[in-house]
């Protein structure tokens, strides 16, 4: 395209703006003279093709992703949409090419989907979403392929001018800022944006007055966008969620959560997830704060390359032991028990020995370890171990003690070398953690509220010989809605994961998948 060219009013599938009086018209109308928008803006503006009977825009926002109005698939205004394929034929031209929609992530709170296309776009450079909402009286600028005054299907992207008359929770009342600025029939889903360029909302009603097609009565041109300045972390984490699930899962050995890419506990931000990988290479996968359960993850960052010392580590767990982000223990396979007290997106720090290779205890003995907080009023660094004669010991404030100071909580028994898998997480709301265990028959207990005393009474949440059997590995985390560690992320043998979300004394509620089986 060759960039914006003036025009007041655009034509955008917009159906009559419900916040005014009187019932809008959903004819075209003529379009306005406006400011010429940014060639960038020009560029990551696409013509939508729904099924061949209407027309729409969308702003492109990542590089296999457009942001766009949800009522463009809708069969009547205000329908709900569901996720998944368009229910008709949808295509997208942008970047001098045309390419199918393949999927629809949509917003049940307002006029808003994101769309997947089927390859990412190249030569093009994604708008970003603002991150605050105009304030009354800022102007704006709208772009899409609408109709303008005198033409139906225009071939360029047209912009116009608007003022921000005032901002709801959802929504952007707008008026034309010079005259006959106007949002027409095809301009539904285009961007409005911000005077640096970023993406504020998106087209969604107009009253249509100087459009193409619209009774020349009409003469009102004000028009409602769905705003999308609250929505950048969403949008991020819809865009990243089909990279996560691509990854190869199959080949993940072990995993762990914590607050590693900044924020903490106590902010808004959900927990981060570190994946050791077969081959060495280590990755963090960084938590967001949308509260999506089906994307809980926005990014990733490489913490080791392949063929990395990596390779022999045998157990990774979370701890705090009072750092700016979370840390882990590691325990090799020479019996070296290593704590990093933190760990961010450039990698592993303040490595502290806290057992020498050989040691024949953690070498030989010691099956599996959780980091968390056992201790009341402390932090999360308290370290649980099962051994090899059943016995469950739990070291004390890591930071100060590193491994002197343990109490054994369950005597040698055996019933704990069966324990395969163990997590920790904030189940049942007791002062101190939970700890999940997966026993080998795939019967899964929650122990609440765990201390180095003597073990509590167990929660069964899964029976003996289900399909637990077949977790390859398991952490606990705040991974969506909230800060409590409530959330079970399991990477399943066949590759799969998923996440059950909420799990409490009741046990697990519903099962999200966030990546394939392969």
């Amino acid at each position: 395209m060759s960039g914006f060219r003036p025009r007041a009013a655009w034509t955008g599938g917009l159906i009559a703006a419900t916040s005014l009086a009187v019932s809008l018209t959903a004819a075209p109308a003529p379009a306005v003279s406006g400011p010429v928008a940014p060639d960038t803006v020009s560029a990551a503006t696409a013509r939508l093709d729904v099924g061949g009977r209407r027309g729409c825009s969308a702003t492109l926002v990542a590089p296999q992703w457009l942001l766009t109005a949800a009522s463009c698939f809708t069969d009547a205004p205000g329908g709900t949409l569901a996720s998944g394929a368009p229910k008709l034929k949808t295509t997208a031209t942008l970047g001098g090419s045309t390419q199918q929609v393949v999927s629809l992530v949509p917003r049940t709170d307002r006029d808003v989907v994101m769309a997947q296309l089927a390859k990412p776009v190249t030569g093009v450079t994604p708008v970003r979403v603002a991150a605050a909402a105009p304030a009354t009286g800022d102007e704006v600028q709208a772009a899409g392929f609408g109709r303008t005054h005198d033409e139906w299907v225009p071939g360029q992207v047209h912009a116009a001018a608007f003022t921000v008359q005032s901002t709801a929770a959802t929504t952007l009342d707008l008026a034309g800022k010079s005259d006959g600025a106007a949002i027409c029939k095809g301009d539904t889903g285009g961007p409005v944006l911000s005077t640096t360029g970023t993406v504020v909302g998106v087209s969604s009603l107009s009253w249509q007055g100087g459009c193409l097609g619209t009774d020349a009565t009409e003469t009102r041109t004000g028009a409602v966008a769905a705003r999308v300045d609250d929505l950048s972390s969403w949008v991020q984490q819809v865009a990243y969620a089909p990279v996560f699930a691509a990854a190869p899962w199959k080949h993940a050995v072990q995993i762990t959560a914590g607050y590693y890419a900044g924020d903490s506990a106590g902010g808004t931000r959900h927990m981060d997830l570190i994946v050791v990988w077969d081959d060495g290479e280590v990755t963090l996968y960084q938590g967001g704060y949308g509260n999506d359960p089906a994307r809980p993850f926005a990014a990733e960052h490489q913490l080791q390359p392949e063929k990395s010392i990596w390779t022999h580590a045998v157990d990774v767990a979370s701890t705090n032991t009072g750092g700016h982000t979370d840390g882990v223990v590691v325990r090799w396979t020479d019996g070296e028990m290593t704590l990093y007290t933190s760990v961010d997106a450039k990698g592993f720090h303040g490595e502290k020995q806290l057992a020498p290779p050989n040691t024949a205890a953690w070498k030989d003995d010691a099956q599996q370890l959780t980091g968390g907080r056992f201790t009341a009023k402390g932090l999360r660094d308290d370290l649980l171990v099962t051994w090899k004669d059943g016995h469950v010991s739990v070291f004390s404030d890591l930071a100060a003690n590193g491994l002197k100071k343990q109490t054994q909580t369950v005597a040698k028994n055996t019933t704990w070398p069966y324990a395969e898998k163990l997590a920790t997480g904030s189940f049942t709301g007791k002062d101190t953690d939970d700890l999940l265990v997966r026993w080998i028959d795939g019967e899964t207990t929650v122990y609440p509220g765990m201390t180095g005393k003597a073990l509590p009474g167990e929660i069964k949440v899964r029976p003996a010989k289900s399909n637990w059997t077949n977790t390859a590995a398991l952490t606990a985390g705040a991974f969506t809605t909230g800060t409590t560690a409530d959330d079970i992320l399991v990477r399943w043998n066949d590759g799969h994961v998923s996440l059950f979300t909420g799990v409490d004394a009741k046990g697990l509620h519903d099962e999200i998948q966030l990546a394939p089986a392969g």
